[in-house]
């Protein structure tokens, strides 16, 4: 089978890190070759280096048989090789149809034909099956909606080659089939997909080939079948990786720690009461627009207009902001870690201590060594990997990223976690030491409220499960009866 892509003695160093070793593989032709490994194992880096984002330190890159050197992604668009990123990068206060047409606006005599650029997006969209009104600005749209329409972008420059860099790490079940049917439909057309994910899942069903990559050095290059689920996760972490039986569950659920009331949001969610017990893991369950993180953003004082009552150890409080809300022991790990979680231009030690800056403070003055001290104790907890702990924030992986925002609030103090995707664009290896620590958290006594559109995440962790639509509570699962068939049908109504 002819080449699409092939990579030769690839090396590429950053300050302080060896991203890719020597590596050498082939892509081929018409192909779906998923590129698999943990965070920081080079995956996106290969993947950028072929979009022509990064330049290789050493090596050679061909693309359909010729030698290239991008210089810019123009330049690899040019020559057929478009991507998906993972980490969605828009004109937020244009529209959707300024975003899809931005490199080609249709103009005559120096004015912009309208008509033309509406008709242009909703071509855009249709071709991957998405419905939206076009007009609508970037910035309104959720993060599910956002990386459909990236996708449409890469989609609709007519490319040979597209790479998938996490597509689906922010989208429901079923917003990720109709991705995996773009990408079957693409795989049909003759283009060559290169698929990197972390859910292993969708890997087994789309791909044809596997790659794996660890610690920058390429490890395996298989037909999917002949790898199994367990040897593809150990050939990706070095390590066996069992299965384990939460430990919370061995416990009874103790004093109830929050309980809400007909909380409403107009226009987001109504009449929503539950509670949440000490020892517990609820989870919420629905689709994209269901209401899910809204619920936990007004519950955390975000929402102004929010009404109902709150109860917190017993006490009716309400929670003002979110100040507020982290002195009554809330805590929020919101769903974009970029935008809510972090201040990337920060060090994770000044982020890990941001919400306690007042407990660690004498006179005004941050005692540093009680704030290292606790900053060490929580990166060696949750292993989050980087040189050094002073070492701004955005220069880190996706997973450590996301291991930062969870260890601030474990710094808090938080008893009742809200975790809102805490295991988006997270490696396997990451995303079962965050369900471990998650576990060790309901099994040390906290409330944990774990919202995910990973229904085998929230069915292996959670305690039990409220399902919603459309703004309201549609019923409540045990996690005896718990299966993603259920869960399924209430989100859904089928």
């Amino acid at each position: 089978m002819a080449e699409a892509a092939r990579f030769v003695h690839i090396t590429k160093r950053f300050p302080g890190v060896v991203a890719l070793d020597d590596v050498t593989l082939d892509i081929a032709a018409g192909s779906c070759h998923a590129l698999c490994g943990e965070n920081g194992a080079g995956k996106s880096t290969l993947a950028k280096i072929l979009a022509g984002i990064y330049r290789a330190d050493a090596g050679e890159l061909h693309v359909h048989g010729q030698p290239v050197q991008f210089a810019s992604p123009r330049d690899a668009l040019q020559a057929g090789v478009g991507i998906v990123h993972q980490e969605l990068a828009f004109c937020e206060n244009l529209s959707i149809a300024e975003n899809l047409c931005l490199s080609g606006l249709p103009a005559r005599r120096g004015l912009l034909q309208r008509g033309e650029l509406l008709q242009g997006a909703q071509a855009m969209l249709r071709e991957i099956g998405m419905e939206l009104d076009v007009r609508r600005l970037v910035g309104d749209l959720t993060i599910a909606q956002q990386q459909m329409v990236q996708i449409a972008a890469a989609v609709s420059g007519g490319a040979r080659i597209i790479i998938f860099d996490e597509p689906t790490s922010s989208l429901t079940h079923y917003e990720a089939e109709r991705s995996h049917e773009l990408v079957q439909r693409l795989k049909a057309r003759g283009v060559t997909c290169i698929y990197v994910s972390h859910r292993l899942g969708e890997i087994f069903k789309l791909c044809d080939t596997i790659s794996v990559l660890r610690d920058g050095r390429h490890v395996a290059t298989r037909a999917v079948s002949e790898w199994t689920h367990d040897e593809l996760v150990q050939a990706m972490i070095g390590r066996s990786l069992s299965e384990y039986f939460p430990q919370h569950l061995h416990g009874e659920p103790k004093e109830e720690l929050l309980r809400v009331a007909d909380l409403t949001a107009p226009g987001k969610f109504s009449a929503v009461s539950f509670s949440v017990r000490a020892g517990e893991i609820v989870g919420l369950a629905g689709l994209v627009g269901a209401g899910r993180s809204e619920i936990a953003q007004a519950i955390f004082g975000l929402d102004p207009t929010a009404t109902g009552s709150v109860w917190v150890r017993g006490q009716q409080v309400r929670p003002k902001n979110a100040r507020h809300a982290v002195r009554l022991g809330l805590g929020l790990v919101p769903e974009d870690r970029k935008r809510q979680g972090l201040v990337l231009s920060e060090s994770g030690t000044r982020n890990t201590s941001l919400p306690i800056l007042e407990r660690l403070a004498r006179a005004t003055w941050v005692r540093t060594r009680a704030e290292r001290a606790l900053v060490e104790r929580l990166f060696a907890q949750l292993q989050i990997r980087t040189a050094s702990m002073d070492a701004r924030v955005d220069g880190l992986s996706g997973g450590n990223q996301q291991k930062v925002v969870l260890a601030k609030w474990l710094a808090a103090g938080s008893r009742v976690l809200f975790l809102d995707e805490p295991t988006r664009g997270v490696d396997v290896g990451a995303k079962a030491e965050i369900h471990h620590r998650i576990d060790e958290l309901a099994a040390a006594g906290h409330g944990v409220v774990l919202i995910s559109s990973e229904l085998p995440e929230i069915i292996s962790l959670a305690t039990r499960i409220i399902v919603l639509r459309e703004g309201k509570i549609v019923g409540e699962l045990a996690r005896s009866a718990a299966t993603q068939a259920a869960v399924l049908r209430l989100m859904s109504a089928s």
